[in-house]
């Protein structure tokens, strides 16, 4: 068994690549790493400062010379430098002192990425120490980590809201017989509350105290209307500090757009389906992943809106990384490998 798991190239791990949190899943042990998809890097010398927890700390709160920031947005790489330091070190991080060599890695893509986005994400896999690499659309994984029988006649559908994309499928005998990849996610959200809170409150906050108000109080559908939480910012009229209540509702509006963008890419892809596995989606309903699975109320609001039975994942922000690990054993569910290229002498 030993053999099998960390022979040939090494190890193999699965590695959700987000916009907001990279996953990483070793074979026969499960999540070894989550951490948010963020690097400090020293603007001067481009030295590694740190990555993950410590590097989303520094976000807002650097000199000039520190620069930290999260290398991918909608779930593509807006930097391959800094996305392939950043990679490495959680290559690196999720192995550990096991002696694996070159690890074979299934990365998670959203099935939206253009053939140009897809050959950067795998070419700054290998770049930071992959052996091969091997891609897997997000919505298949997520239904893998759900547990939905995808490799069954049946149509199964799952929504995985993430950070910068929102993927949302209908599966049938191992693949995805209807797709709809849109690059809206909790971070659309974040920046709609900045939005809201400069224009309807004149204050100046940043997008990490937009995504703990969000949290905090956040919802796609009317809950305890009493809820408020505070948020502090600078003042545009005065130019001072200020700190400001938000109540429930005026978030909810907030993120209205953003929120409604993800509700009408579901019913496109429901208006999509086939009779046959529309039918069986109508009898088995959906399930719900990601980061904004958690947003309160956001089942109620699909379950109101498409007249499905709504089910949040058991694990919904690891759910996407299970899944390309549990691949591991299916390989077909992933593309065709690529190894790494040899150097001419």
């Amino acid at each position: 068994m030993h053999s099998r798991i960390f022979g040939g190239l090494g190890g193999s791990l699965a590695v959700d690549l987000g916009t907001a949190n990279t996953v990483v899943f070793l074979r026969g042990e499960g999540i070894v790493l989550f951490e948010p998809s963020v690097i400090a890097i020293n603007a001067e010398t481009n030295d590694v400062l740190a990555v993950g927890d410590q590097a989303r700390e520094m976000i807002g709160r650097t000199p000039a010379s520190i620069r930290a920031t999260r290398p991918l947005r909608h779930g593509v790489i807006t930097d391959f430098d800094i996305t392939e330091q950043m990679l490495r070190h959680f290559i690196q991080k999720a192995i550990g002192r096991r002696r694996l060599r070159r690890p074979r890695v299934v990365l998670c893509v959203p099935s939206g990425m253009t053939g140009v986005e897809r050959d950067a994400v795998h070419e700054a896999t290998l770049a930071a120490g992959a052996g091969e690499v091997s891609l897997i659309e997000e919505a298949m994984a997520a239904a893998i980590g759900a547990e939905l029988p995808v490799a069954e006649p049946v149509g199964s559908m799952v929504v995985d809201i993430g950070g910068g994309t929102t993927e949302v499928a209908i599966t049938s005998l191992g693949g995805l017989a209807v797709e709809n990849s849109i690059r809206v996610g909790g971070y659309e959200m974040d920046d709609a509350i900045v939005r809201y809170a400069k224009t309807r409150r004149r204050l100046l906050v940043g997008e990490e105290g937009a995504e703990v108000l969000k949290i905090a109080i956040g919802s796609a559908w009317p809950v305890a209307e009493d809820d408020e939480a505070e948020i502090r910012g600078r003042d545009l009229t005065a130019g001072l500090l200020r700190r400001e209540k938000l109540g429930a509702p005026e978030v909810r509006e907030a993120m209205r757009a953003p929120v409604d963008q993800i509700v009408e890419a579901v019913k496109a892809t429901l208006e999509r389906a086939p009779a046959e596995l529309a039918a069986d989606v109508m009898e088995r309903g959906l399930v719900l992943v990601g980061g904004g699975a958690l947003l309160r109320g956001m089942d109620q609001r699909l379950r109101d809106e498409t007249g499905l039975a709504v089910t949040i994942g058991d694990s919904p922000l690891t759910c996407v990384a299970v899944g390309a690990g549990l691949s591991l054993e299916e390989p077909m569910l992933a593309t065709r490998p690529r190894r790494r290229r040899r150097q001419r002498s």
